[in-house]
């Protein structure tokens, strides 16, 4: 293991005891948490999600404990498993490995209000789903690479894992418009196969990497790719930390502005790098809110408030196209499509992670 991946884990260790989801942020408050919100990797988008899971704690006034499992789908099982023996009552969680985690969803559903948030577990008793339209902000990102490269060209996409139900969703978005497929239902959607070349007149998808958060593989994966395919066109990074591990090995290989780069989510380093004009954009989604409106569903649930309650059960937060050049707020165009320029976004960022600070006091 290496020692960053061994930092990142004690890192993970210590934030699995977070609380602080409580009323005014105070995880010494009296009285046990009713609900709990639980992420898949340790990753600073959940920094954002923590914020919104604050203020509307705040605003509600109830309890939540805050988990970030540093051992995955295995970590996961033990919290849950965890908190049904001390009666939790609501739980939101990012399935890691939705077909195989089906039974234990279903566990939870039987014993508490189970929602899903980030992505999805639709097969399961889960009863509502917060986040965004995976397939659509992959089809977003698809016409970031034939922006970035209008001849067409070569084509890399990096991600964690195929496992999840978000990451199949945003690679088959990417490789329907990259080539110009028709617009699939993102719930009947049909998947490419990870094996051989996709490709059409103009472009060619050569592969999927897949790291499974791991430090190491998320460094290396790039490298090698360039190493590879040396006059590689675009590289692809679907989870928040492959954007700035391609950018460092773009860098690396002295190919910025040749090798063009197209990312998802809102890392400094990928703000940064589409401030520099090193990235051609990034596909941010709204963690703040997957915080926020799943405490406000899971206190409508446990106290039977249906004023609290979403009229659909799954509900979409659209993404938003980050790029250097935009409004200043985010603004849809013609297709519904919100864009934003960088600068402005990362304002909007950075005051999010302030009030989680502050909440935190």
């Amino acid at each position: 293991m290496s020692r960053l991946r061994f930092s990142m884990l004690l890192l993970a260790v210590a934030m699995l005891s977070l609380t602080g989801c409580g009323k005014g942020g105070d995880k010494d408050a009296k009285g046990k948490a009713e609900i709990a919100f639980i992420v898949n990797v340790p990753a600073g988008f959940w920094n954002l999600a923590e914020a919104g899971v604050l203020a509307a704690s705040k605003e509600f006034n109830i309890k939540c404990e805050f988990f970030i499992p540093p051992d995955g789908a295995e970590g996961q099982k033990r919290i849950m498993e965890d908190l049904l023996t001390r009666g939790i009552k609501g739980v939101a969680i990012t399935p890691i490995d939705p077909d195989n985690q089906q039974a234990l969803l279903n566990k939870v559903a039987a014993a508490a209000h189970l929602i899903t948030h980030d992505s999805d577990a639709p097969n399961s008793n889960r009863l509502y789903y917060v986040g965004v339209d995976n397939y659509a902000a992959g089809r977003e990102a698809g016409k970031l690479v034939k922006e970035a490269m209008p001849d067409g060209g070569t084509v890399m996409i990096f991600v964690g894992n195929l496992g999840q139900m978000n990451a199949r969703q945003r690679r088959q978005g990417v490789i329907d418009e990259v080539l110009g497929r028709p617009v699939q239902d993102v719930n009947t959607a049909t998947f490419d196969p990870n094996s051989g070349e996709l490709k059409n007149d103009k472009y060619t998808i050569l592969d999927t990497r897949t790291d499974d958060a791991d430090t190491g593989k998320v460094a290396q994966q790039p490298q090698d790719a360039l190493t590879r395919f040396p006059e590689l066109g675009c590289m692809v990074g679907l989870f928040e930390y492959n954007p700035p591990a391609i950018l460092n090995a773009v860098r690396a290989a002295n190919r910025l502005g040749k090798t063009k780069i197209v990312g998802f989510d809102e890392a400094s380093d990928t703000l940064q790098g589409i401030s520099d004009g090193h990235i051609q954009g990034t596909i941010a989604q709204q963690p703040y809110g997957y915080g926020y409106e799943s405490v406000k569903i899971l206190t409508g649930l446990v106290r039977n408030d249906k004023s609290l309650l979403p009229d659909k059960k799954v509900i979409y937060l659209p993404p938003i196209v980050v790029k250097k050049e935009g409004p200043d707020k985010p603004t849809a165009d013609a297709t519904g499509s919100y864009t934003v320029n960088a600068k402005a976004f990362r304002e909007d960022v950075d005051a999010k992670l302030k009030s989680r600070e502050a909440a935190k006091k």
